[in-house]
């Protein structure tokens, strides 16, 4: 019988961590490299402040070449459109051996309704 995307989904969430959206505003500008794992154009529209985009696809062949994340302890979080890729992407780097993974629940849908800090490029902001 095949699987489906949920069930792969499923699988991987009960395998990693989850924070919320809350829990993830925490760790803004602290040392947690926060990584959006959707498409740029995704990307473009608005992300968490301070993310950087990996996509999903490309995820495990871009990591090792960011700044920091040669160690297998670097502290990472994962966010997509609603958790289900950023839930495989994290189980994929907890295979690649690292310890310290991950996963916004909800994804940027629940963060942004959530009323939270979001970076859309082209915005200028006079904080």
């Amino acid at each position: 019988m095949l699987k489906t995307a949920h069930d792969l989904v499923v699988a991987a969430k009960a395998t990693i961590t989850e924070i919320s959206p809350e829990q993830a505003r925490g760790l803004l500008g602290s040392s947690t490299l926060l990584i959006d794992v959707r498409e740029p154009h995704e990307y473009q529209a608005g992300h968490l402040p301070g993310a950087v985009n990996l996509p999903r696809g490309m995820l495990e062949f871009m990591l090792p070449n960011q700044p920091g994340c040669q160690s297998a302890d670097v502290p990472l979080m994962l966010y997509c459109k609603t958790s289900g890729r950023a839930a495989l992407a994290a189980q994929s780097l907890q295979s690649l051996g690292y310890t310290d993974v991950k996963s916004m629940a909800g994804g940027f849908d629940a963060w942004a309704a959530a009323g939270l800090p979001v970076n859309k490029p082209g915005e200028t902001s006079f904080d």
